[in-house]
């Protein structure tokens, strides 16, 4: 063979060679890359049960008659009404603090006939009192109390109380601690069904908070124990 074609063969020869080497690395070290960039996206669930640190309850009393002239003692009753359901809340352990004692309002309405003529009237005085309390528990003990007024025949209105948990940014951190060690649990199924293995995390996105009333899908003030969740969705690197 000519010198000349025998240089240009083996000169050949090395450079493929030589494409051939870097071609593994290169390709080795995307790869590795590749490997090492491979992530798993789960999600990591923590709920806990909780009980409404603040009620909320209100009540109206009414008060009626069909003459004008009866308004004032109509009011003077009123107002003995108002302070007798005020002393059986602080009977039961509820504070001025707790307490507040609505204005008595009043309102007028006339029935008139087909010639516009006043036939009737009808006056009537409502009040309102209010509590706001921590006390969550003694709440249906006293709207009990309270309703034994009725047999006396006072035209009371005694709403439901709602119920509210309010110490949420108190239980954020361990919930989320809860909810991150979940979501490597999950990752940590993952990979080992695939033959690899979790390491540091990429990225984390917690998402809201959720309080419901328990064992309920939504709502969340008219049960004093309550559901707490929270879902995050946390990027964990996977490697060989």
């Amino acid at each position: 063979m000519n010198k000349n074609l025998l240089g240009i063969a083996l000169g050949g020869l090395l450079i493929a060679s030589g494409l051939g080497a870097s071609g593994y690395f290169i390709g080795q070290t995307m790869y590795n890359a590749k490997v090492a960039m491979n992530t798993a996206e789960v999600k990591g669930l923590a709920e806990k049960r909780v009980e409404a640190d603040t009620a909320n309850w209100s009540l109206n009393f009414t008060n009626q008659t069909k003459s004008k002239d009866e308004i004032p003692a109509l009011y003077k009753q009123a107002e003995q009404q108002q302070q007798e359901i005020v002393d059986i809340l602080k009977a039961n352990g509820f504070s001025d603090d707790e307490i507040d004692i609505g204005l008595i309002d009043y309102s007028a309405y006339e029935y008139r006939d087909e010639n516009q003529v006043v036939v009737e009237q009808e006056h009537t005085l409502t009040g309102r009192i209010g509590l706001e309390t921590h006390k969550v528990h003694d709440i249906k003990s006293v709207r009990a109390e309270v309703n034994k007024l009725v047999a006396k025949g006072y035209n009371i209105s005694n709403h439901s109380p709602t119920y509210r948990f309010t110490k949420l940014n108190a239980i954020k951190p361990e919930m989320l601690k809860t909810a991150t060690k979940n979501a490597r649990l999950a990752a940590n199924e993952f990979a080992e069904n695939a033959g690899v293995k979790v390491g540091s995390i990429r990225s984390a996105r917690q998402g809201n908070f959720s309080i419901t009333d328990s064992g309920e899908e939504y709502g969340d003030l008219y049960k004093i124990e309550k559901d707490v969740r929270v879902v995050t969705s946390i990027e964990f690197y996977l490697t060989e």
